[in-house]
C-alpha cells in the first residue's frame, strides 16, 4: 500500500517550494523605477525625434500630458482645504503668531541668499553670449504678469473662477479668510473644520495614486521634451542651462546644509536622508504643489510637530520658491538682456532681488515660471519677447528649479521648529528614506497614519519643546 507522501507537483511556471509559498520578486524602489522611466524617456523621445515617428512622439506627449493633468486637477480644491485646515491647526501650537513670523523670515531670508547666487553666476558666465540667438528668435507670451496684475489678482471676483482657471493665489486668499473666520466663529465652526479635514484626507490620497504613476509621467515628459526641443536646441543654451542647475545646486547642497548645520543645528546629511523622496518627485512631477503631501510627510517624519507643518508647507509651496522666484529669474534677466542688449546696472539687480522675494507667491506652486519671469522682466522694462527664448527649454529647466523649491519648503520648517525647541530630535535622528508605497499606506487619517508620522509624538510627547543641542 503506497503512502501519499509525495508533494503535489506545482502548476506551470510556478516556483517549486518546501513550504508551497510563491517566491516574490523583489519590489523596485521608487527611485529606481523614476530612473528607469527617465531612461526609458530619453530613448523613446530620441527614437521618435531621429526617426521621425509621428505616433511615438503624439503617445509620449499624451502621456506626460495627461500626468500633469492629473496633478493639477487636485491643485485648486487641495490648495483651499490644506491652507485652510493649516491655519486652524496653528491653535494648537503655542506661540503660533511668533512662528508663523519666523517661517515667513527665513523664506525671505533664504530667498535673498539664493537670488543673490543667481546674479552672482550670471555676472560670472554671461549666459546670454555666444548662444547665436537674436531677438527675432523671441515670442511675446499671450499673457503676461505685472505688479497690478499681481496686486489686484489676489480677490477674486467670484467663488468659482479661481478653481476652474487654476488662480492659486486667489485660492490662497480665500482659504486664509476662511481658516482665520473658523478660528473667530469658534466652536460653530467644528463641522466644518471635519469636513474639511476628511476632504484634505480624501484628496491627499486620491493625489498618492497619481504619484504613483510618477514613472510613467516621467517618461512621457522627458520623452516629450526630447523629441520637441532635441539636443542641438540644448546646445544653444548651454551655458544658461548650466548656469540654473550650478546655481539650484548650490542653494541645495550648499545653502540650506549651511544653514542647517549652523542655525539649527542638525545633521544635513540626516535630513536629505529623510527629505529625498520628496525632492526626488519633485525633479519629475515639476510642481511644488503635486508634491505637497509627500513634503509634508517628509517633514513630519523629520520631527517638525504635525499642527506646524501643516501650515508651513503648504504655505511654503504656495510661496516659497528658492528655484524658480529666485535663482531662475536672477538669471533670466540678464540672458534675455544680453540677447537683446541692454545693459543692466546695480538698481536693477536690485530691483531682481526685490522682484524675487516678494514676487514670489506669482508662481504659486505651479508647473513652469513663466509668470515669474514677465513679472521680473516687465519690471526691469526688458522685451516680454525674450520668454519666448526661455520657454523653448523650460522643462529641463523647471525639473531642477522645483526640487530646489521643494527642498527649501522642507529646510525652513526644520530650521524653525529646531530654533524654536519644538523639534523632535529622536523623529529626526531616526528619519530615513521611505518607498513610496509605504508612504501612501500611512498617508491616511487615523491612529495608525498617526503613530507613524514621527512629529510631534516622540520621547518628548505631541506639543512638548525638545531639547535642542548647543
Amino acid at each position: 500500500m503506497s503512502s501519499n507522501t509525495s508533494s503535489t507537483p506545482s502548476a506551470p511556471g510556478e516556483p517549486n517550494t518546501p513550504q508551497g509559498r510563491r517566491i516574490r520578486l523583489p519590489r523596485v524602489p521608487f527611485w529606481a523605477q523614476i530612473l528607469l522611466g527617465l531612461v526609458l524617456g530619453v530613448l523613446l523621445g530620441w527614437a521618435a525625434r531621429s526617426g521621425d515617428i509621428a505616433w511615438l512622439g503624439t503617445a509620449l506627449d499624451r502621456i506626460g500630458g495627461t500626468f500633469v493633468q492629473l496633478l493639477k486637477l487636485a491643485v485648486g480644491p487641495l490648495v483651499f482645504f490644506a491652507i485652510a485646515v493649516s491655519i486652524t491647526n496653528l491653535r494648537n501650537v503655542s506661540g503660533a503668531a511668533r512662528l508663523a513670523g519666523r517661517t515667513l523670515l527665513w523664506f525671505m531670508a533664504t530667498s535673498l541668499i539664493a537670488v543673490a547666487i543667481g546674479l552672482g553666476i550670471g555676472l560670472l558666465t554671461d549666459p546670454g553670449a555666444g548662444t547665436g540667438l537674436s531677438p527675432k528668435d523671441g515670442a511675446r507670451p499671450e499673457s503676461s504678469g505685472s505688479w497690478l496684475d499681481f496686486l489686484t489678482g489676489i480677490i477674486p471676483t467670484d467663488v468659482i473662477t479661481p478653481f476652474t482657471e487654476l488662480k492659486v493665489l486667489q485660492i490662497v486668499f480665500m482659504a486664509a479668510v476662511a481658516g482665520i473666520a473658523a478660528l473667530r466663529v469658534g466652536e460653530k465652526a467644528e463641522p466644518l473644520l471635519a469636513f474639511a479635514e476628511s476632504a484634505l484626507a480624501l484628496l491627499q490620497k486620491a493625489l498618492w495614486w497619481v504619484i504613483r504613476l510618477a514613472p510613467l509621467g516621467t517618461l512621457g515628459l522627458i520623452g516629450r521634451a526630447i523629441n520637441e526641443y532635441g539636443w542641438d536646441l540644448i546646445g544653444q543654451y548651454a551655458t544658461f542651462t548650466a548656469d540654473v542647475y550650478i546655481g539650484c545646486l548650490l542653494v541645495m547642497f550648499g545653502v540650506y546644509p549651511l544653514l542647517l548645520a549652523t542655525a539649527a543645528r542638525v545633521n544635513p546629511l540626516q535630513f536629505f536622508r529623510g527629505a529625498w523622496p520628496a525632492i526626488q518627485l519633485a525633479f519629475v512631477s515639476r510642481s511644488s504643489v503635486g508634491t505637497m503631501p509627500l513634503t509634508q510627510k517628509v517633514t513630519e517624519r523629520l520631527g517638525v510637530p504635525k499642527e506646524y507643518a501643516s501650515f508651513a508647507v503648504p504655505f511654503g509651496a504656495t510661496t516659497k520658491m528658492d528655484g524658480c522666484a529666485a535663482v531662475y529669474p536672477a538669471l533670466a534677466a540678464i540672458f534675455v538682456a544680453e540677447i537683446f542688449g541692454v545693459s543692466l546696472g546695480i538698481g536693477d539687480y536690485l530691483l531682481i532681488a526685490f522682484v524675487s522675494v516678494i514676487g514670489s507667491a506669482a508662481t504659486a506652486g505651479l508647473t513652469g515660471a513663466t509668470v515669474m519671469t514677465t513679472l521680473t522682466l516687465s519690471t526691469l522694462g526688458l522685451p516680454l519677447e525674450g520668454v519666448g527664448l526661455l520657454l523653448a527649454i523650460d522643462p529641463i529647466l523647471d525639473m531642477m528649479r522645483t526640487a530646489t523649491n521643494v527642498t527649501g519648503q522642507a529646510v525652513v520648517p526644520v530650521l524653525v521648529a529646531a530654533r524654536e525647541r519644538i523639534l523632535d530630535l529622536e523623529a529626526f535622528h531616526s528619519a530615513r528614506s521611505f518607498d513610496i508605497d509605504e508612504a501612501d499606506a500611512d498617508s491616511g487619517p487615523g491612529p495608525e497614519g498617526a503613530e507613524d508620522t514621527g512629529a510631534g509624538t516622540g520621547s518628548r510627547g505631541r506639543g512638548e519643546p525638545a531639547a535642542v543641542t548647543a
